[in-house]
């Protein structure tokens, strides 16, 4: 079985649903189903199959479900691609991912049209027209330019599928690339319709959800939690273009959408956002958040204020990607991203490989069906990251002795101060506890005299006043001498990826400058 598969078997069982939501238009399953199929016979005709690669630079549109799974339907191989990528960033994934064809927006085109070598081996380049106004006469791609609306209105619904193995590669998802060039994980229709059943069991999404797909849909989190998930057991998705507070209050409210996808960053925003009231979220009835660790007086706050409960999960793109959820079905408990879900197994281990005892910090590892296949082109990584069975993920964690897990820190973001180890999550916790601080970052920085030195970037909330001093002594109020910040720089807002993650990187060249 595999995603596109599933969709069928869906549509079966309810053709007049509702499956997506945009901008106020509803498609059923029953139109999805056919805009799948006639896409993916369209594929076929332009000699797209089985083990080609297709990247989608779409963003959140009908047109990155409709091709997903319209490309999973002929056995090619997806690759989403970040639409904010800049040209070079664009090329680099273009060329390693030996990519067959690109379907992209009109709008996106002109980043494309000074690619002339890195698409020299790309076939097709599928273009999703938004605007009458877009015309290819004079790209220098015209004869690779083909229209997504003419192919979606000439494919047929006459389509004979390949046999497509359970270990064939779906999904090649390119890591942001925080530590050197981007590496592609390769998924395979096992890992994804695996990861994406077991959640939809494990969170109990059906029929009767509504899920706001307000995360970028090229990410995994959004791919499996807010769109294939649903899609499997025959939920709703509204698929918002992009992350506005004002927007997920409107829509939640207005269509009644009942689950609500994020990461820490965005439920940052929501609580911020002075017309937010617990009114707009009357019908939500799970809120999940991931992608990064919650800060608890974030989650605390969040749930006072609009009477609901986050459940905090983990995952990551090696493993579709999650592996971790606080149950529903007993009481979730703050800073713990949960338990291992059915189907995973998440461990904790040394530096050799053997397990820790509970309480113990160490790394964290996790072996199941939705584990990678390995990194596209990189045995040697592959070899590094899969060890015995395992993945490592190069999370420092720790178990209590019900078998939560709770995430300490990166591996690679550790702070060491004079042999003594600082794990900035820590240090945040205690920033995230001062009513006046909004945001914050914790980074270690080259120090002479300790190795490393705490260095704090704080975002003070909207008319609040503190300088350094204070913060610093508020800090001494709850921190040892060598965990505290030598240094508290305040600014604007903290540099983010498009997901919301916070990008430590940026934040050490601006020390390092």
């Amino acid at each position: 079985m595999n995603l596109s598969d599933q969709l069928s078997i869906t549509a079966k069982n309810h053709l007049s649903k509702t499956a997506y939501i945009f901008q106020g238009e509803e498609k059923t399953y029953a139109e999805l189903e056919g805009a799948v199929t006639k896409f993916a016979s369209s594929l076929k005709g332009i000699g797209i199959g089985k083990g080609d690669h297709l990247a989608l630079v779409v963003g959140n549109t009908p047109h990155f479900v409709i091709a997903l799974y319209g490309a999973l339907r002929v056995g090619a191989t997806i690759i989403p691609i970040n639409p904010l990528y800049t040209a070079s960033e664009l090329s680099y994934i273009i060329q390693d991912g030996d990519l067959k064809a690109i379907i992209t927006l009109d709008m996106l085109m002109d980043k494309f049209h000074h690619m002339k070598d890195a698409l020299s081996n790309v076939q097709h380049v599928i273009v999703c027209e938004t605007s009458a106004e877009f015309a290819k006469v004079d790209s220098p791609l015209a004869s690779k330019m083909k229209s997504f609306t003419q192919l979606l209105q000439e494919g047929s619904l006459e389509l004979e599928r390949p046999h497509i193995g359970e270990e064939e590669i779906a999904v090649i998802l390119y890591t942001s690339g925080t530590t050197g060039k981007p590496k592609g994980a390769m998924l395979t229709h096992k890992n994804l319709f695996s990861n994406a059943k077991d959640v939809a069991d494990y969170l109990k999404i059906g029929p009767d959800d509504r899920v706001l797909a307000a995360l970028p849909m090229f990410h995994v989190f959004c791919l499996t939690v807010a769109l294939n998930a649903p899609l499997m057991n025959g939920g709703t998705v509204f698929i918002m273009p992009k992350f506005s507070p004002t927007d997920v209050f409107e829509a939640t409210k207005k269509h009644k959408l009942t689950v609500f996808a994020g990461v820490p960053t965005m439920y940052n925003y929501l609580l911020q956002h002075p017309e937010g009231t617990p009114a707009y979220f009357e019908s939500i009835r799970l809120c999940i958040s991931g992608g990064a660790a919650m800060p608890v007086a974030l989650l605390t706050s969040f749930e006072k204020k609009f009477d609901v409960i986050i459940s905090e999960g983990y995952g990551l793109s090696e493993a579709s990607p999650v592996t971790c959820f606080n149950p529903l079905n007993r009481p979730r408990k703050a800073g713990s991203i949960g338990q291992s879900i059915i189907n995973v197994e998440n461990k904790i281990v040394d530096e050799f490989g053997e397990e820790v005892p509970v309480g113990e910090v160490g790394e964290l590892v996790v072996r199941g069906q939705n584990v990678m296949k390995g990194y596209y082109k990189l045995p040697e990584e592959t070899a590094a990251t899969l060890k015995n069975g395992w993945l490592h993920t190069g999370d420092m964690a720790k178990m209590d002795e019900e078998g939560y897990f709770y995430i300490v820190d990166r591996k690679k973001d550790l702070i060491l101060v004079g042999g003594y180890n600082v794990y900035p999550r820590e240090v945040e916790e205690v920033f995230y506890s001062h009513p006046k601080v909004a945001e914050v970052a914790v980074v270690g920085v080259p120090d002479p005299n300790t190795g490393e030195a705490v260095t704090a970037f704080v975002v003070l909330k909207e008319h609040a006043q503190l300088d350094e001093e204070e913060l610093k002594t508020y800090c001494g109020e709850h921190l040892v001498k060598y965990k505290r910040p030598a240094k508290i720089e305040f600014l604007e807002e903290l540099p983010k990826n498009t997901t919301g993650k916070i990008l430590r990187r940026s934040l050490k060249e601006i020390v390092l400058k």
